[in-house]
């Protein structure tokens, strides 16, 4: 379907708009300093913002609402049970203000791997940064593969070309502007991207609501409206303990070591500004998925009237249709261009974090150089073309099939997992050796992916990628505190 032209030049003009305030933004830029932590002068609201766009990818904005829906008007119906995930997410976002965030204001950090190198040594926080670098290129490759589904859907544009323009319109912004032009961008993409949000939701309602009166009362409302579900089945992660339990741990890891959030903490003017940031977010993200579920069952309330030639093959979908074929121009536009805002959000935030890992934790550390070397900001530009590249080669490989947001979490969950492991066994007062660290990590790494992989073959028995953000952890910190204990008794 091609675009109207009101609704072209309202993507160009959003994409136009966003590489050239980048461009302005990063004006007078001359340091690594001023490039990975925009000068640690950032307000903390701009930061809140900031990290909750961050989180929102088009993950969020498309997938999520597929969920409601489920996999079909009659066949795998979804429901709300994702609104249980963001209650752990605030629960582990209070442990991380208080236990971990003041690790990051010891000393003028540039990652948060530098902890581990205080506690490890360098070989242990080179290690952790790469675990880091390979989940987020993986992990943001996917958003933008399912970013570049709406573009093609929407314009014919071939996959591979819509993978490019919106990584290569990311990266140019991302490129010269660094991470003021990240976080300042990042608002204007929340407020574009909600702004998007609730004109869908307001056609939709238009649309539905005749008939929602009678449709609530039925069953199949109450089955879609499902929010809680107390049981226990490790497999399941729609229920309120994986929720809470695997959402806290989730949230613990991605928001309290994991460098792509961390690196807004490190912009902050003190801790306090960056504990108010991260502990506000938790509240937003719970309104805000509030949001998206509720529109998933807008969407579920349409289709059951207006019921699509072919089924959906899944719930990431469903949004995507609606756009392409139900919006009125103008409103096709602006939603089109808040998609973009929600992929562009995240994807700036991981090019910068990721240019921060591999400058600081990697390349000068080889070349026994500082952060103040003048090289170091050259670096840093060119680690983040290279890493807009690796993350359009992933959304070009194919990898995207099923929902695209369970894929995301299980991502996150085996990495940040055993990243936190790491850092807990970094918190113990009695020092913990770094041969008993590497261990840790090893064997972490070894029983989640064993977990995942070989114990649905060898006992039928699958666990759900959520409970993989507390097993991670438990296994790393659990075998690192033993072989800790076995090394202390030898010498």
């Amino acid at each position: 379907m091609d675009l109207d032209t009101l609704d072209l030049a309202i993507v160009v003009a959003y994409l136009v708009g966003m590489i050239a305030l980048g461009v302005w933004l990063g004006r007078g830029q001359a340091s690594a300093r001023d490039y990975l932590l925009g000068g640690r002068d950032l307000p903390w609201p701009a930061l809140l913002v900031s990290i909750v766009a961050t989180e929102t990818s088009t993950v969020t904005f498309l997938s999520v609402p597929g969920l409601v829906f489920g996999e079909g008007l009659d066949r795998s119906p979804g429901d709300m049970r994702f609104l249980q995930l963001p209650i752990g997410y605030v629960v582990g976002r209070m442990i991380a203000a208080r236990v971990l965030l003041p690790l990051y204001f010891q000393g003028e950090l540039f990652t948060a791997y530098e902890v581990l190198k205080v506690r490890f040594g360098p070989v242990l926080r080179g290690a952790a940064s790469c675990i880091f670098l390979t989940a987020r290129t993986l992990a943001d490759g996917l958003r933008l593969y399912l970013t570049a589904l709406v573009l093609e859907a929407l314009v014919g544009l071939p996959l591979p070309w819509a993978v490019v323009l919106t990584g290569a319109s990311t990266l140019v912004y991302t490129f010269f502007g660094g991470v003021r032009a990240v976080v300042w961008t990042d608002v204007l993409q929340f407020v574009i991207y909600m702004a998007g949000a609730l004109f869908a939701a307001f056609t939709l309602w238009s649309a539905v609501a005749p008939g929602l009166g009678d449709l609530l009362a039925s069953p199949a409302a109450a089955s879609h409206l499902r929010t809680f579900s107390f049981a226990f089945d490790p497999g399941d992660p729609r229920t309120f303990w994986a929720g809470l339990v695997g959402g806290a741990f989730l949230s613990l890891g991605s928001h309290g070591v994991d460098q792509l959030i961390v690196q807004r903490y490190l912009c902050a003017r003190s801790l306090r500004d960056a504990q108010k940031a991260l502990l506000w977010s938790g509240v937003v993200v719970l309104v805000q998925f509030a949001a998206f579920l509720a529109i998933g069952f807008l969407l579920w309330a349409f289709y059951r009237e207006h019921v699509p030639a072919r089924p959906f093959a899944t719930g990431d979908d469903v949004f995507v249709d609606y756009l392409v074929h139900h919006l009125p121009v103008g409103v096709r536009g602006l939603v089109l261009g808040a998609v973009f805002a929600a992929a562009m959000s995240t994807l700036s935030g991981s090019l910068n974090s990721s240019a921060a890992a591999l400058v600081n934790d990697v390349l000068l550390p080889l070349r026994g150089r500082t952060p103040a070397d003048p090289r170091a900001f050259r670096w840093a530009r060119i680690a983040t073309v290279v890493f807009g590249v690796l993350q359009i080669v992933v959304g070009t490989s194919g990898l995207g099939g099923g929902s695209i947001v369970d894929q995301v979490i299980t991502i996150a969950s085996f990495t940040t997992g055993i990243l936190l492991g790491l850092f807990l066994l970094a918190l113990l007062r009695s020092p913990t050796p770094p041969a008993a660290a590497v261990t840790g990590l090893v064997a972490g790494a070894a029983i989640t992916a064993g977990i995942h992989f070989l114990l649905p073959r060898l006992a039928g028995v699958t666990v759900a990628g959520l409970w993989m953000a507390l097993i991670g952890p438990a296994a790393t910190f659990g075998t690192g505190w033993l072989a800790a204990r076995v090394l202390a008794l030898r010498t």
